[in-house]
């Protein structure tokens, strides 16, 4: 059977808060998966979106639809630019730890990405959203490590 995985990622700000969102389907199942960060941005939880959607899954080779309404994410895998930047050693791209985590995971499966226009009354879709959101409004923010040293060394060392 395919797995069919719904994801969307949300920022209170760009950078600020934010929180992603993901709902797998297989068969007669279903999985609600969110988290949120206490600094980060809309492209981040797009990709982490994805990244914790793949990362729950226990089986590899599975076939995935990974429905997303993110072109940043779908783009980079559908006209194969993401094999250009590993080459490259992901130099001058951003969030280049959340990239090479989703190489990873997508070697593992059979995976097409599908564009969903947002906010456009999909259910799966406005589920994701919802999800996001109330993760990045929610308390218990994590800490995007990854984000935030970036940012501190663009700033020189303060945050």
């Amino acid at each position: 059977m395919k797995v069919v995985l719904y994801t969307d990622g949300a920022a209170r700000g760009n950078p600020g808060k934010g929180g992603y969102g993901a709902v797998l389907l297989y068969g007669k199942y279903s999985k609600e998966i969110s988290g949120g960060f206490r600094l980060t941005t809309n492209n981040r939880m797009e990709l982490m979106a994805v990244k914790a959607g793949l990362e729950a899954l226990t089986k590899s080779d599975l076939t995935v639809d990974i429905f997303t309404d993110s072109k940043y994410v779908m783009d980079a895998f559908e006209k194969k630019w993401i094999w250009g930047w590993q080459k490259k050693g992901f130099k001058n791209i951003k969030n280049p730890d959340l990239w090479r985590s989703l190489l990873a995971l997508y070697s593992k499966h059979i995976i097409k990405f599908i564009w969903v226009k947002g906010h456009s009354g999909n259910p799966m879709n406005e589920r994701c959203d919802v999800l996001a959101t109330e993760a990045a409004d929610g308390g218990g923010l994590k800490i995007d490590h990854e984000y935030e040293r970036s940012v501190r060394e663009d700033k020189g060392g303060f945050l």
